[in-house]
């Protein structure tokens, strides 16, 4: 994540971000998106939301789709639902469903993309 450049006069507790990933495995793909997020005085309370477009192969079909993020920590303890844009799917990936878990083990990021591929009619 790169942190995106303040503007004077901005408020401290709210951040922008620009997202870019790689994904390897039965995804493989790279992303770009953008996120934003609000920190508080509590230590370990916070909030984002993001939009990123992934493209690449998912199971050898090829195309793109949206992620769409959302996350708060309330005193420590996470709560996040990640879910693919409906309708965000193109080319092989149209009609793609789904949701997007992250597990963090020692600061490394897994992903697990659970979905659907609807026909098209």
């Amino acid at each position: 994540m790169t942190p995106a450049p303040g503007e004077p006069g901005a408020d401290a507790s709210l951040g922008r971000m620009s997202l870019i990933k790689q994904f390897h495995g039965d995804l493989e793909a790279t992303s770009q998106g953008q996120m934003l997020t609000a920190g508080t005085d509590v230590p370990g309370s916070a909030g984002y939301v993001a939009i990123e477009r992934v493209t690449g192969t998912l199971h050898g079909r090829s195309g793109s789709f949206a992620l769409q993020h959302n996350g708060t920590l309330a005193r420590g303890e996470p709560h996040l639902t990640i879910a693919v844009v409906p309708d965000s799917g193109t080319e092989q990936l149209v009609g793609l469903s789904g949701t997007l878990a992250i597990t963090i083990v020692d600061g490394k990021h897994s992903y697990d993309l659970t979905y659907t591929l609807a026909a098209v009619t």
